[in-house]
């Protein structure tokens, strides 16, 4: 398979035609200077570079799909999208919100269609990694019904980037992505941060458009708005001009008249006050992210730096990574200068040996994700899946025991007392009640037969009722959980973690799976038909095993929202040809 990947800038034109598989880049070309003399225009550019492309190809060979980066996909796209009219006109309307980005990625685009008309061409979006941000992480302190008109939140960018640095971290961490917490810092011209926990975004440090969070280039990053509103009254700046300032003046540029790291390390050595101060700046700003998204994930397993300046800057490395050692960061000076990476070599440890966080630098390759991304649509498309509606239970709050913890709380093993639809899970004649730091819940519900840790799982309203802040987990995934008090008939038991809120979930066998066109830890969508209330669910888990009966999960409040009651079905939400896949979680060993 040959996936021509496309990046396009407002005066340039970034190709390559990529081996999906193996990564190998069987050819580039550039085309720069868009809009001036012989080539006046992005479908010139294509055509100039064109032949040289396909006669890279082996003979015979032909293209087998095009892809084609775009910045901005907000809220509804969560996934790479099949390109028609219809993706068009959205990347076109969401270029309010990525100025510099989607209108250049659109000309690229509708150049590329009108040449490779009987290819089917694919949007892979920067924001759809970060889709599955928290609403407390995504939401602005504004008055909401201006959030709701203008559809105003936190989107998040390089999430190609972030999330294809995850998987080779995890790889060379010899750890499933899944059980690591690890924070991504892509540093170039554009930067921002990201923690990675569990497999997902969870935090970013660019928001609505990428002008927040770190300080860049060119842009400025984070800002008090108030300086906004003090130079448009003192300086009787316009909106065009704010834009022109915050954006193409600002940053680096701004502090010191030069926003390439290479040439301000050049002048930092030789003297040069301005240079040094962006130079502390900026790498304070990283290392401030750094600290809040460990805290937000209780801790990190990893620290990666990729990029422009993340990979070849051993000087900005050092100087964010110093005083990381309360987190177990601790770099190796040598190490550091002697970190080299590249296509054949994309892993370098920086870290001391026995460092409890791990420091890498991993050598970024969107073009390869994208082209990743690209294959995926192209083979889901070859079979549209046919598959009947899902069944869906409602959960009701409930407990896992350890066979130790059912003692202590009961005096004696637990009791079956009626069988649960998942083969080999019953409903126990125990109750327990719930101790939280605000109130109580009794009679709660246990479901056995005993595991390896106990697990209290709860609902938002619960959440509220107890006085805790649950994380929404997967079942098992209880580092860093909050922990509650539970008293049973025969003692009390108190938890140092333990308390989630079920991420909601899909049981499914391997042939359920393949029916359906997902695999294991897919996050898929899921709509319900409920008389007036119909709901689309998102970041729904697929958990697949040979042992499960097909069934969804979702606790009481989700069941209520969408009015659900016995014999609730779903679909799985599908594009034209395919099942959305919000976020294929572990499809690709990163290292081949």
């Amino acid at each position: 398979m040959n996936i021509l990947v496309i990046n396009c800038g407002s005066s340039s034109l970034k190709a390559a035609i990529v081996d999906p598989g193996s990564g190998q880049h069987l050819a580039t070309a550039k085309a720069e200077r868009i809009g001036e003399g012989e080539l006046p225009d992005h479908g010139v550019a294509l055509e100039r570079l064109m032949p040289d492309l396909l006669a890279a190809l082996p003979g015979g060979a032909g293209l087998t799909a095009v892809g084609h980066r775009v910045a901005h996909g907000g809220a509804r796209f969560v996934a790479p999208a099949r390109i028609d009219a219809d993706v068009e006109a959205a990347i076109d309307e969401l270029s309010i919100l990525a100025p510099l980005h989607n209108p250049p990625a659109l000309a690229g685009i509708r150049a590329a269609r009108a040449q490779l008309p009987d290819l089917p061409h694919v949007a892979v979006f920067d924001t759809s990694f970060h889709s599955t941000l928290s609403p407390r992480a995504r939401t602005y302190a504004l008055p909401a019904d201006l959030v709701e008109k203008h559809g105003i939140r936190r989107f998040g960018f390089h999430g190609t980037s972030h999330s294809y640095v995850a998987e080779r971290a995890a790889a060379f961490l010899g750890a499933e992505l899944r059980k690591l917490r690890l924070i991504t810092c892509h540093l170039g011209s554009g930067a921002s941060v990201a923690a990675v926990e569990f497999g997902c975004s969870v935090e970013t440090s660019m928001g609505m458009t990428p002008l927040e969070g770190l300080i860049m280039g060119t842009r400025c990053g984070d800002l008090d708005p108030g300086v906004l509103l003090h130079l448009a009254r003192r300086e009787e700046l316009s909106i065009d001009e704010l834009d022109q300032l915050l954006n193409r003046r600002s940053g680096l540029m701004g502090i010191a008249g030069d926003n390439d790291m290479r040439d301000l390390e050049e002048r930092a050595a030789g003297g040069d006050e301005a240079a040094r101060m962006a130079i502390r700046t900026f790498a304070h700003r990283v290392r401030k992210y750094i600290g809040a998204y460990a805290a937000v994930m209780g801790g990190v397993d990893g620290i990666v730096f990729t990029a422009g300046v993340g990979e070849n800057s051993a000087l900005a490395r050092n100087r964010i990574a110093q005083r990381l050692e309360f987190l177990g960061a601790r770099l190796d000076e040598d190490r550091n200068r002697d970190a080299r990476v590249d296509r054949d070599r994309p892993v370098a440890e920086i870290s001391e040996p026995h460092s409890r966080c791990r420091l890498l630098v991993v050598a970024t390759d969107e073009q390869h994700a994208i082209a990743r991304d690209v294959a995926r649509v192209v083979r889901e498309l070859a079979e549209v899946p046919t598959a009947p509606p899902i069944p869906i239970s409602i959960s009701a709050r409930h407990v896992h025991l350890t066979e130790q913890d059912a003692l202590a709380l009961f005096g004696h093993p637990l009791t079956v007392r009626k069988e649960l639809i998942q083969p080999g899970q019953w409903a126990a004649d125990e109750r327990v009640t719930l101790v939280g730091p605000k109130r109580s819940i009794e009679r709660v519900g246990i479901i056995g037969p005993c595991r390896s840790r106990t697990q209290v799982e709860i609902s938002r309203t619960d959440e509220y009722h107890l006085g805790l802040d649950a994380p929404i987990r997967g079942s098992g995934d209880l580092d860093a959980t909050p922990g509650i008090v539970l008293e049973g008939t025969a003692g009390r038991l108190v938890l140092s973690e333990g308390v989630i809120q079920a991420w909601r979930h899909i049981h499914m066998t391997p042939k359920d799976a393949e029916l359906y066109g997902v695999r294991d830890r897919d996050l898929v969508e899921v709509a319900v038909d409920s008389e007036g209330r119909d709901l689309v669910f998102g970041d729904v888990l697929v958990r697949v095993k040979e042992s499960y009966l097909l069934d969804m999960h979702i606790d009481t409040d989700e069941g209520n929202a969408a009015d659900l009651g016995r014999g609730a079905t779903g679909m799985l939400v599908e594009a034209p040809g395919e099942v959305r896949i919000l976020r294929r979680r572990a499809e690709h060993d990163p290292v081949q």
